[in-house]
């Protein structure tokens, strides 16, 4: 995919979409040499590549950051990235100069957390030019708000709010909508309907596409194995392994070699 509009013809052609979150050159590089249709710049660079326990300490000059260098290993493919933390709740002026460093950055597209008190804002942006993704469910940025990270819409009233919520975004003009950690049942109604693709990640089986982080589906981080992850490889085993065994041969002298030596 180069464009959100190959996402939208996607679902329309009943053809499920793959993202995947990544946040730097050498990662987006390997993503280009697959088949995967989109990537996230996600605001999750903070806990991921900075250490933080939210997503909160994102800020813009963080999100560009990472942007930029994804953009550059990734060609031309599919590239959405986070308005960061309050980016978009300060007024028209401070919004508009945040989507533009970030479509300078190299953004297709801005994914917005949230509906409520936004909806304007996205009408405004898309006007404007630029494509929205909007997130619903369990949005890290109101963690302090939710309480934690916990599936979200599991009473009635709560789930008829994110299916408003979901048809509000449409309106809205989101080309796409993430749905994070809702239920199955939950992710299979909101797909139904609304007429834009949705991207599951922790939404059960029946949204347009799934989205997970590279470093969670790599197996990256042992110690991280919520409900929804699957892990595709043993990252950290690999990784560790080639270390030590890097680590052993420059102990042992047997490397480098005379061959990975200059005469």
């Amino acid at each position: 995919m180069k464009h959100p509009s190959d996402m939208i013809a996607a679902r329309a052609a009943g053809r499920p979409i793959s993202v995947v979150t990544c946040y730097d050159a050498w990662s987006a590089r390997i993503i280009a040499a697959t088949d995967i249709d989109c990537v996230l710049v996600g605001d999750s660079a903070a806990q991921v590549m900075h250490g933080h326990d939210t997503t909160i300490p994102a800020d813009l000059d963080m999100m560009c950051l990472h942007t930029a260098a994804v953009r550059r290993g990734l060609g031309d493919r599919l590239l959405v990235a986070d308005m960061p933390f309050l980016a978009h709740r300060k007024g028209l002026e401070p919004t508009m100069e945040a989507v533009g460093r970030l479509a300078r950055a190299g953004a297709q597209a801005v994914k917005i957390e949230g509906a409520a008190g936004s909806l304007d804002t996205i009408r405004w942006i898309v006007d404007s030019g630029v494509a929205v993704m909007g997130h619903l469910g369990l949005t890290p940025q109101s963690i302090h708000k939710l309480g934690g990270y916990r599936v979200q819409g599991r009473q009635q009233a709560a789930a008829q709010r994110l299916l408003e919520d979901a048809r509000g975004l449409e309106q809205a003009g989101c080309f796409a909508l993430v749905l994070e950690c809702v239920p199955a049942e939950l992710g299979k109604q909101i797909t139904a309907e609304v007429g834009i693709p949705t991207i599951g990640i922790g939404a059960g089986p029946h949204t347009s596409g799934q989205v997970l982080v590279l470093w969670d589906l790599l197996g990256m981080d042992p110690s991280f194995r919520p409900h929804f992850l699957r892990t595709f490889l043993d990252g950290f085993a690999l990784l560790k392994e080639g270390l030590e065994r890097y680590d052993a041969e420059v102990k042992a002298g047997t490397f480098p070699s005379a061959e990975e030596s200059y005469t």
